[in-house]
């Protein structure tokens, strides 16, 4: 799910086009999630800010249901991640023709930012000046 969450709109309609029928559940709709973060990773929380968060739950024929939420304002994404989240708990094909190139896609993107950061990064050392 997290894949489909982060995957980018139009290239999932691109990968997934046509929608089966299906019935809405819970409806596309747009909320607010508080976000916590920890400083270091392990202190105390705290509460960073709001964001926009779209939930949508469906229902398809066969009677197998998929929830979906994704981040911002994007109804038909999150609509399209839960009718692939319901699909995917009886149709093994789409891991390869939607679920695959989303994760290439993603796991390129995150290299592109480690290499953009990794030319910035300064190395500290000490020279040592022999007066013992």
């Amino acid at each position: 799910m997290g894949l489909l969450a982060r995957a980018d709109a139009t290239r999932l309609a691109a990968l997934f086009p046509d929608l089966p029928e299906h019935a809405l559940l819970r409806g596309p709709e747009t909320g607010a999630v508080m976000v916590r973060g920890r400083q270091g990773g392990t202190g105390a929380p705290f509460n960073l800010g709001e964001m926009s968060v779209t939930r949508c739950s469906v229902q398809l024929a066969s009677g197998a249901v998929g929830h979906a939420h994704v981040q911002g304002r994007d109804k038909a994404h999150a609509r399209r991640a839960a009718v692939i989240d319901a699909l995917l708990q009886g149709d093994d094909s789409l891991r390869a023709t939607v679920l695959k190139p989303l994760a290439e896609a993603e796991a390129a993107r995150r290299q592109a930012r480690a290499a953009k950061a990794g030319a910035t990064k300064v190395e500290f050392f000490t020279m040592v000046r022999g007066e013992d």
